[in-house]
């Protein structure tokens, strides 16, 4: 299977963003989707790429500090939440 061009895996990473099954994450990760994804290395996109495959549920309650996010995403999460409210 041919590797997936980086353009492509960003439209595709940014409408899993965008569409994710509670109106909020839709929100949060679409900020994170437009501010960061362009600049992550093919490692992180990587890792959000497995961090869209979690449940919304689990990943509002990591975004917004009320449980601790899994190691394996706690920069990632951090930066999320970090994301300007105007972008």
């Amino acid at each position: 299977m041919m590797p997936e061009p980086r353009d492509t895996r960003l439209r595709r990473l940014t409408m899993r963003s965008m569409r994710r099954g509670i109106r909020e994450m839709d929100i949060l990760m679409s900020r994170y989707a437009a501010a960061r994804l362009e600049g992550l290395s093919d490692p992180d996109l990587d890792l959000y790429d497995t961090l869209l495959e979690e449940n919304d549920h689990d990943l509002y309650q990591w975004v917004s500090g009320q449980v601790t996010a899994p190691d394996r995403y706690r920069a990632m999460i951090d930066d999320i939440a970090s994301v300007p409210a105007d972008i």
